[in-house]
């Protein structure tokens, strides 16, 4: 075979390709320097879009009070709002304990975030009472739902809201949270605070709620079982502070006096400041005493005589002759 057959027709057909040096670092491989296919590309964005819309949804949902979020007590504050309700009967409150023990928590408290700067950075809105339940059966967190009211009127109302829709709050309480929030200056007036607060009871009743804000005025601090004021007491009461405003004074000192231990010790006291004093009896001037006197000159003798002589008489008439 000549060296030109060597050369076309080599021995190994498989002959290895020339040699050559590659023109990357040691140890780094060859990448394709090709662009990314359109359809990687456009998957990606419909992710990255996808996400997006998740994220503002998410945000609107929980803009909008519509996700249930757990918060620890401990980051709530219960004071943000002045409560309408006062107190919580000791039986509501067994039971409300006894349910959230086997049922666990059914409703969401609502709060307001106030911001991270704040401490507590949450300050409670409506759902007072399973708060308190809550942390006494040592619950240490709770199930929230973050509202964003428009102004403090929308939160006011929304705490009233809920407490109305229970029917289990007094007339004072209603009143009360009025006074308070007008005190506060979210409302500008009496009237636009009831309208506002008590958009959906009736005209009578908002009257009724207007008459016990003078109650709330003038005796506040000074009672003690305000919740336990009837309808029907609380309207005679109001009526008479309005007749007479002297007559807060009069409740003031009685109840200083009598310091009444019960409800019903205090409204008892309540009402007998209440009543208009008996107007005195005219003092009845008696009879002239049926007596008739003779003077004998002669005798010197002075002679009394008639019915209205007694011993009494004679008594008195011994002891001014004495003084004379």
């Amino acid at each position: 075979m000549t060296d030109a057959q060597k050369e076309t027709n080599p021995a190994d057909p498989v002959s290895k390709a020339p040699e050559t040096k590659s023109t990357f670092p040691l140890g780094v491989a060859q990448t394709s320097s090709r662009p990314a296919p359109i359809a990687q590309v456009a998957g990606d964005a419909a992710v990255t879009a996808a996400l997006a819309e998740m994220t503002d949804m998410v945000t609107q949902a929980r803009a909008e009070g519509r996700i249930v979020e757990r918060l620890p007590l401990s980051a709530i504050d219960l004071g943000h709002l002045v409560r309408d309700r006062l107190k919580a009967q000791s039986e509501d409150l067994e039971a409300l304990k006894s349910s959230l023990k086997a049922r666990g928590q059914q409703v969401p408290v609502e709060v307001l975030d106030r911001g991270a700067k704040a401490s507590p950075r949450y300050g409670l809105i409506s759902g007072w009472r399973r708060m308190l339940a809550l942390s006494e059966i040592g619950v240490d967190e709770v199930l929230a739902v973050v509202r964003e009211p428009k102004s403090a009127s929308d939160a006011y109302v929304a705490m009233v809201e809920e407490n109305e829709i229970r029917s289990d709050i007094s007339f004072y309480e209603r009143a009360r949270i009025v006074v308070k929030a007008l005190e506060q200056g979210v409302y500008s007036d009496p009237k636009s605070a009831l309208q506002s607060l008590f958009a959906n009871v009736s005209r009578a009743k908002r009257s009724k709620i207007k008459s016990f804000m003078v109650l709330v005025e003038a005796l506040d601090d000074v009672l003690r079982f305000p919740t336990s004021i009837s309808e029907k007491n609380g309207l005679v009461i109001a009526k008479a502070l309005q007749v007479d405003p002297s007559v807060a004074n009069n409740i003031r000192e009685g109840l200083s006096q009598t310091k009444p231990e019960n409800a019903e010790q205090e409204i008892a006291a309540l009402l007998k400041a209440c009543r208009p004093a008996e107007p005195k009896k005219p003092v009845q001037n008696k009879a002239p005493r049926q007596i008739s006197l003779h003077f004998d000159t002669d005798a010197k003798r002075i002679e009394l005589s008639g019915e209205g002589i007694d011993e009494a008489f004679m008594s008195a008439l011994e002891s001014w002759l004495k003084k004379q």
